[in-house]
Parts: C-alpha cells; structure tokens; sequence
C-alpha cells in the first residue's frame, strides 16, 4: 500500500481531512474532527487497515490531476486504452451530516472501474457491522460510529471488503456518497450532489477571491491559505499543525509524531501570514482560540492544544499499524504537550502585539492574561528548558527560549506604552534588558564569532535565523549576518537546511532526518533582511519546486532520496511559503513588521 507522501492530495470540510493518492485510493481519514479516530489508515499500515479505491480496471494508465480553479476539489483524470473519466473528490463544508463525495465521470471512450472499500474504524483495527440497503448503498456500524455507503452501483461482499464494478461512457458519472453519524442517531439525510458540489465550490472560490495580488507567486500563496484554511477547525478558530499523525521525518525511524494538534510556535508567523493578506476574519478566530486555550494557570500553559483547546494529548502508540514504510512506533497523542518549552510565553505575547500592528481591534482579555502570565515567566525563564524542537533529551539553556522569553518582556513594554502604563513598562523593559545582556554575553561563541543552539554550545541550531527577525538585534548586526552565515556552513543540504545536526546534539532519539521546509522559508527571510536579496530569491524557488503537482509541501525534505518526509500537509511549511512571498513581494513584509 506504500505511496510516496509527496503523491496525496487533501480534500476536506475544515473540521476533518482525507488524503487522497494518484491512483484514486483514499488511505486516510479521520470522522467526525481531524483528531478523532480513523476510519482509513492504510497510510499507515496495509490494506486491512482501511483504504476507499476508485481507480480504472485496466494497466497502462495515465494519471494527471489538479485542484479545480482555487478550491480543494480535486479532479484526478485517468487516460486509458479505450477512453477518459475524470473522478472529483470533495468534502461539502457540514450542513447537517458529514459528507466526503466522490463522482466519476466520462469524458471519451468508455472506461471500466474498480471500487472497493474497507472500512476499518479505531485507527485501522475495528472491523464493523455491514449491512446492505433495500436500494443499494450499505451502512457500516462499530460501536459509536457509522458510516454509510450511497451509491447506484452493485455492490457485494468480498472477504472483509466491500467491492463494485462498473463502467462509464462519454457524458455519464457514477455518484458516491460516504456519510459518517453517531450510530445511536437516526440516519441522517442524504445530501445532493447537485447542490453540495457547486456550494462547495463557491465557498472555496469566494475565499480564495479575497487573496490580493502577491507579485509573481500568487498561485502558490493562494493554495497554501487554502491548504491552510482546510487545515482550521472551523467550530473554534483552531489551526492544526498537519493532517496526519506519525508520518516519518527518517524512513524506517522512530522520528514519528501526531501533528492534528495546535501549536502556540505558529501562533505569530499564522497571524501575520492571515492579516497581511488581509484575512481578518480568520486572524480574529485563530486569536480567540489562542486566548481560550491558554486559560487558567501559567504554570499549566501548555505549547500545544487539542482543535477546541483540549489539554489532555496523552500520548501512546498503535501497535497494529506497521508504520509508514516500516516506520514505527505509530503513535497517537503528542507527549510534547506536556514539556516546558519557554519559546511559548514570547509567542503568546508577539501575537498579541502583531494582533494589533495589523489591525485587530485589542482584546479585553489580554490585559488579563498579560497580568498572570509575565510575573509567571519572571520566575522561570533562567530555567533549561525542552526547546522550540521539542527534545525528547536533556533540557539545556537553549538560545531561542531565551530570546522569545526577552520577546514577552519587550512586547509586554509596548503594550503598556500604548495603553498608559509607564510603571509596568519600566518594569519589562529593565528585565527584557538584562535577559538580552544575558543571551548575549552565554550564547555568543567568540571563537566561532556567531550565536549558537544553547548557552556553551558549539552546535548550530535554524531557530537562530529568527534572532534578526523577532527584533533581538538589527538585522544589519554583524552577529546576525555571521550566524546566518554559520548555519549556512553548517546545516545546508543540496540548498535546504536543517533544524540542526541530529547526529551531533543529543536530543533523545537516533540521528537522522530531513530538511526542515519551515526553517528553509526563514533563511529565505533572513538572506532578504541581511541584503542577499538573489539568493534570497534563488532559494525560494528551490523550494517552490518541492511542492508536489497540486501545490503542497510536507514537514520535511530527503535531499537525497527527493521525496517528502514528515506529516502532510504541514501547516508550518505553508505559513513559511506565505510570509516568504510577502517579505519577497512587498516593503514591508511580515519579518519587516515583527523586527521593527
């Protein structure tokens, strides 16, 4: 069952999401939340582990396929020996049922399909209850879930699968319709194509049409707000990192995490890509969901939530999933959500800051929220902590928790500049100052003449780029320039960078990895604020050409192998593509704004 990561596509309804291979097999989804458990896992397992294949019966088939114009309705075309069908894939955004369709169509020819279906719910081992309809269709029931089958096509019973065949000529199309319900419900309405397509189509094509012109990138910077939007949980505002959960960063490795989660990192770089872009409405959600999360005690703030701000990721692992490729364990829930990552406390409060630079009018529970939490990080901050990669080793005095626990202190000064209060100001800015002499007397290395991952180290760590970008020092310093230079020498592989060398930092795991695309998109940033505006430009297109044949990017890239690795898609890696775009294309792009 083994697909290259980079050959999915997403199709979703902005509460869950389904990938979607080349050859029409769809080998995951999760119903009814993006976190929930799936009902196909074949992705990460085999065939027994639930997959939805719509393919044409023959060999010697060509495949093309794109998003229709600015929507995630994606159309997979098949060329044949005796003609062409087209299947549509699409998620309908809920209207009272959850709803993935499917819809293959003649174009010339005639074309014969295979269809079959193994449904298998709890992440690949609940085998369910089939029961087949008086007028066609089935419905699938394991304990609280249902799923149910409408279709005109013959269906029947083959081992544990449901299996169908049919064909279609020039002009006609065979619907399909798998609606998921609470199994202790009444069966809900089927819904109509004839409408939920076009309706879908027109919530994607209005979204899309309020992108403005981002010179000659566009396109991409419109398929990833989509891909970004696809991936928000539209009930809360909330962002996930990724769609999937254990896809590998090292093949065969145990580097294999749950990405359906919310991260605080992205909470900044999110709401600057949202509002530059002049998506206020979704800038506003993403806040009001970052403000709801973080509730309650400092002590209990955690870097990640769940999609309606749930606390408890507790993480395990699956053990009848065989991993992608081999790549175990499989895990569900993220441990990391229990880690002491200080990163955190900055980003909280750059948010809030960058909330108002762009224009979102002030929230009345930010003055609350400030009031609990800096006299929290005033305590903590000269603690080691598990840093921004989430080490699963030792915790170290790492560089960049150091300098986002200056950035809370220095975003809480201008809060209080700008709201009358010069006493809690004075206060900030005396601490956000001596956090700075700090970093910069234990993180500098004279003998190297650059900063490094953590106080002592020799390492280099990507992290560092953001030193110039979140305002620590000028972009001109020639600190920064030298440590741009240094994770250059460093941590560059065929153009694309590292987080930072696994097999030289001990960070709890075996070495190995790929190139981070997030961290790439910064040295893209940073290479445009240090005056290197070429090779600024030259790597951005680098990148742009890693994004697959609809326009998506993973967590990670195999310089070697060139394929895709880590959860997809990545959320981080898009943002990284917007705000790269804008910073290219404008005076003032969003690393402009956060440095200032």
């Amino acid at each position: 069952m083994s697909v290259p990561i980079e050959d999915y596509a997403l199709i979703g309804d902005c509460e869950t999401a389904a990938l979607v291979s080349k050859n029409g097999s769809i080998d995951w989804l999760c119903f009814p939340r993006f976190d929930s458990p799936s009902c196909f896992a074949a992705l990460l397992g085999a065939g027994d582990n639930g997959f939805w294949s719509l393919s044409p019966s023959g060999e010697n088939v060509r495949v093309t396929r794109r998003y229709r114009n600015d929507t995630l309705i994606l159309e997979t075309e098949f060329q044949t020996e005796t003609g062409a069908a087209v299947l549509i894939d699409f998620m309908p955004l809920r209207d009272g049922t959850s709803d993935l369709m499917r819809i293959v169509e003649g174009k010339s020819g005639t074309v014969a399909f295979d269809m079959e279906l193994n449904l298998r719910f709890d992440y690949g081992r609940t085998v369910p209850w089939v029961t087949h309809g008086e007028d066609g269709g089935i419905t699938a029931i394991a304990g609280p879930d249902r799923l149910t089958l409408n279709c005109a096509v013959p269906l029947e019973g083959r081992g544990l699968s449901t299996v169908g065949s049919f064909q279609v000529a020039a002009g006609e199309s065979q619907i399909f319709t798998l609606t998921w319900s609470p199994s202790h419900m009444p069966q809900p309405a089927q819904r109509q194509v004839e409408y939920a397509l076009p309706d879908t189509e027109e919530f994607w094509l209005s979204f899309a049409a309020a992108c403005p012109k981002v010179g000659q990138w566009t396109e991409q910077v419109k398929r990833s707000l989509i891909t970004l939007k696809a991936l928000t949980y539209m009930p809360t505002g909330g962002i996930i990192a990724a769609a999937t959960t254990s896809l590998p960063e090292k093949i065969g490795g145990p580097r294999n995490w749950d990405y359906r989660y919310c991260w605080l990192r992205d909470a900044t770089l999110t709401l600057l890509a949202l509002m530059k872009l002049g998506y206020y409405e979704e800038a506003s959600a993403w806040r009001k969901w970052l403000l709801r999360a973080v509730a309650g005690a400092p002590a209990q703030m955690q870097i990640m939530y769940g999609v309606a701000g749930e606390r408890n990721l507790l993480e395990w692992q699956v053990p009848w999933l065989s991993g992608y490729e081999g790549s175990t364990p499989v895990r569900i829930g993220n441990a990391a959500a229990e880690q002491v990552q200080l990163d955190v406390y900055g980003e909280v409060a750059d948010a809030m800051l960058q909330a108002r630079k762009g224009g979102l009018p002030p929230h009345h529970r930010e003055r609350e929220l400030a009031a609990a939490i800096l006299p929290f990080l005033e305590k903590i901050w000269v603690e080691p902590d598990e840093g921004i990669w989430e080490v699963r080793g030792q915790r170290q005095h790492f560089t960049y928790s150091k300098v986002m626990a200056w950035v809370a202190f220095d975003r809480a000064v201008q809060i209080a500049e700008a709201d009358g209060e010069p006493e809690a100001a004075a206060r900030w800015r005396t601490l956000a100052d001596h956090i700075h002499a700090e970093v910069c007397e234990k993180a500098f290395d004279p003998e190297l003449g650059c900063f490094t991952q953590a106080y002592g180290s020799k390492a280099m760590d990507a992290s560092l780029l953001q030193l110039g970008m979140v305002g620590f020092i000028p972009p001109d310093d020639p600190r920064y320039v030298a440590t741009v230079e240094a994770i250059e020498r460093k941590l560059l592989r065929d153009d694309l960078l590292l987080r930072y060398e696994t097999q030289e930092v001990d960070d709890g795991l075996p070495p190995g990895e790929g190139a981070f695309l997030a961290c790439s998109f910064w040295l893209v940033d940073a290479l445009g604020m240090i005056g290197r505006r070429d090779d600024a430009l030259r790597l951005f297109e680098r990148l742009l050409n890693i994004c697959n044949d609809v326009g998506l990017l993973a967590e990670e890239y195999d310089p070697a192998a060139r394929r895709m690795l880590g959860n997809f898609p990545q959320a981080f890696s898009h943002i990284g593509l917007i705000n790269s775009a804008l910073n290219l294309a404008r005076l003032e792009g969003p690393a402009d704004q956060r440095s200032a």
